[in-house]
């Protein structure tokens, strides 16, 4: 009596379900060909209600920002005295640097290393004095042994907005090779590569490739284009790129496809 319950219970636990469409098939079938019917349709129900749930798939990881170390930054006070040092009024900032321009002083290239500061002082006379400026135009200045001095001030880590390149002076950073770099003159590698390490720190704050586009919007018609024109420029570009002008010069200029590729590689691209 007890096998015969429990071989019931466990007939019960078997039993399936069978949609009213298939008993309605059934009553229409004879019967060998109900039993298969029967049999196909539970088989069919036993392997959906058993069927494996998918894991959910795993989200992706955002990418990680392509920045490059912060190379060293000779500050203001190396070149600019209390008795060289004009009154001028607070910086001005944007909220990020996209682009760089590259300039060239167009002084003297026969120079000791050592007279770099004098050099960038004697630049910043004649910007805030014969020009009227309020402070010096470029944010960075690169000698030819490759060392790089902090030239506007503001901060070398911020967005600060220079007076290097008319009509482009928002959202972007002036480095000035100083010599003068026409056609023909020699470029030392020392003053690309620190050029490079410069710029593939400065863009790589707000994760630009050097060798990417920027979308710059001109404030000045006295550019290569008119007041509020959107313009896409390389973003590490040449002064003449948005203004009219030969600087840097064709030498330093030939130079720039080499430096953005640098640029890029210290970023990691």
């Amino acid at each position: 009596m007890r096998v015969l319950r429990r071989t019931l219970g466990a007939r019960r636990r078997r039993r399936v379900r069978i949609p009213r469409s298939a008993l309605v098939l059934l009553a229409c079938l004879p019967g060998l060909a109900a039993v298969l019917v029967l049999a196909l349709c539970a088989n069919g129900i036993g392997r959906r209600a058993t069927a494996a749930v998918r894991p959910p798939v795993a989200t992706r990881p955002a990418a990680a920002p392509h920045t490059a170390a912060k190379p060293h930054i000779v500050p203001r006070s190396a070149w600019l005295d209390a008795l060289s040092r004009h009154a001028q009024p607070p910086p001005r900032y944007d909220d990020k640097v996209v682009a760089v321009f590259v300039h060239h002083t167009d002084s003297p290239n026969g120079y000791d290393c050592a007279d770099a500061p004098r050099i960038i002082r004697y630049l910043y006379a004649g910007q805030t004095g014969v020009r009227d400026w309020d402070d010096i135009g470029y944010n960075f200045l690169v000698d030819h042994c490759g060392t790089i001095y902090e030239g506007r001030a503001g901060g070398v880590d911020r967005a600060v907005t220079g007076a290097h390149t008319q009509g482009f002076n928002h959202r972007t950073a002036g480095i000035a090779a100083i010599g003068t770099f026409t056609s023909g003159m020699a470029v030392p590698r020392a003053m690309t590569e620190a050029i490079a390490a410069l710029a593939a720190w400065k863009l790589g704050l707000a994760d630009v490739d050097p060798r990417g586009k920027a979308r710059l919007v001109s404030s000045n018609s006295l550019s290569r284009y008119t007041s509020g024109t959107t313009a896409v420029l390389p973003a590490l570009a040449g002064h003449r790129d948005g203004y009219m002008t030969s600087c840097p010069g064709a030498a330093l200029s030939a130079r720039l496809p080499e430096v953005r590729e640098v640029a890029a590689r210290l970023q990691g691209r």
